[in-house]
């Protein structure tokens, strides 16, 4: 499976369409609030809808067998904490396994916590209003899923496996009109949603084609950025969501250890500035460790000689030791003039300080929408953390940051991607960017010396 390629022009297709909807979503949630069902005549299904709020059924404990016999001594707060515990050491555990298996590996994960997040808020959905019987809801948010991931992926394929898709007919055809038939599936779908519309329940049918089209926006873009900062080098992909992880647990430690809550809360001043420091070390550490392999700094390429994906290259000089000077107050405390680090360490700090500062808000953003529709998690999947969804909260703001960190800070013009797109081309074209590219270096007094050094 390949990853999408996010660009600022093909987001101008799909974000619009995202914002639209998100408004839309918002402005019914909000208006009918203030709205009498009496006076407008609906139905009573509708008027419970907005009286009240939506009950959602609370999932049931399960926790499994073993473990509640063996912590069945404990109080709640330390059996939560050792449930928590163990549940993360054999998520980290099998989070290293998958590492081993490789890159590929990884974006097909990646692509199965995507589906099942989904999942797991369009479920919370259909429990709020599946008693209406609202007709081809379930089909109709799996298919705009599909129309999404099929325009996604349909990018990543035609920018970064460009000579793979000029070789092959179908995928050449498929590229060549790849955007026509996103938006022919997509206005399918459009089309679909309308002729489902039933009287009376026209207002619950918007409430789910907004949440539908929100959750897409949170769910699916999100995720396929994690890809593509997966593509540019494993590194991306492992110390910014590493960090995340490191500053959960340590803000959890710090808040369950020292914190003054009586609930024993890990949201608390001593949890964050604990897990602020602590990721801080974490993630210039693991950048250390990791930045001296080429199997986590190359980016993933697709070898057209072998037609297998491949992890191997020259490290940039991002990923080679250089000496930096200390500033002078910090040489007066340790006595060293330079130290040796990689570049990319100093990078870290920055994905470092997102993760504890910023990437907690999407937690809070979480929370704030369980609190909305009283629940405690988005699913039961993992005894503990609740959903998958309430573990990778963090990790989708994450995603968006980094992607915007290497657009600014780190990526620059790929020549060999150039060289493809020009060897698309037909004859004359290539003939004529060859003219036009002599005149430009000759003009620039920079042709003359290439070719002597040519020549010598």
């Amino acid at each position: 499976m390949f990853y999408l390629k996010v660009s600022l022009h093909t987001s101008e297709l799909f974000f619009p369409l995202f914002s639209f909807f998100f408004s839309v979503f918002v402005c019914l949630q909000g208006s009918d609030n203030e709205l009498k069902a009496e006076k407008e005549g609906v139905s009573d299904s509708e008027s419970k809808v907005d009286s009240g709020v939506p009950e959602v059924p609370v999932p049931p404990d399960d926790t499994p067998e073993v473990l509640n016999k063996a912590l069945s001594g404990l109080s709640s707060r330390w059996k939560n904490w050792w449930v928590r515990g163990i549940l993360t050491l054999a998520m980290i555990s099998f989070f290293f396994f998958i590492i081993y298996l490789g890159p590929m590996v990884l974006m097909m994960i990646v692509l199965c916590v995507q589906i099942k997040c989904f999942q797991e808020i369009i479920t919370i959905g259909y429990s709020v209003y599946h008693s209406y019987d609202l007709p081809w809801f379930r089909t109709l948010s799996w298919y705009f899923l599909l129309c999404v991931n099929y325009f996604f992926y349909g990018e990543t394929v035609t920018d970064y496996f460009f000579t793979l898709v000029q070789r092959e007919e179908p995928l050449r055809i498929l590229s060549k009109y790849h955007r026509f038939i996103s938006f022919a599936l997509y206005l399918t779908g459009f089309c679909m949603f309308v002729l489902s519309l039933v009287k009376k329940h026209y207002r619950l049918q918007f409430y789910m084609f907004g949440w539908t089209h929100v959750t897409l926006l949170i769910v699916v873009t999100q995720s396929h950025l994690i890809i593509h900062n997966l593509f540019e080098g494993m590194i991306w992909f492992i110390v910014p969501i590493s960090c995340v992880i490191c500053n959960d647990i340590m803000a959890y430690m710090f808040g369950f250890f020292f914190g003054k809550s009586p609930k024993g809360c890990c949201k608390t001043w001593e949890g964050f500035i604990g897990g602020f420091f602590s990721t801080i070390v974490f993630g210039i550490m693991l950048s250390y460790v990791m930045a001296g392999y080429r199997y986590f700094v190359c980016p993933v390429e697709f070898n057209n000689d072998s037609n297998s994906f491949q992890v191997d290259c020259e490290p940039s000089e991002l990923f080679q030791l250089q000496d930096y000077f200390l500033p002078s107050m910090l040489e007066s405390v340790t006595g060293w003039t330079t130290v040796r680090l990689y570049p990319f360490q100093i990078h870290s700090i920055a994905l470092s300080s997102f993760a504890s500062i910023v990437g907690p808000f999407g937690g809070f953003f979480a929370s704030g929408f369980k609190r909305a529709f009283k629940i405690k998690d988005f699913a039961n999947t993992i005894p503990g953390h609740g959903g998958i969804m309430d573990r990778f909260d963090c990790q989708y703001l994450m995603a968006t940051f980094v992607n915007v960190y290497i657009a600014s800070f780190i990526r620059g013009p790929n020549p060999t991607k150039v060289i493809q797109q020009l060897l698309a081309l037909r004859p004359d074209q290539q003939l004529y960017i060859f003219n036009s590219l002599k005149a430009h270096l000759t003009e620039k007094g920079l042709l003359p010396a290439l070719e002597e050094a040519a020549a010598a």
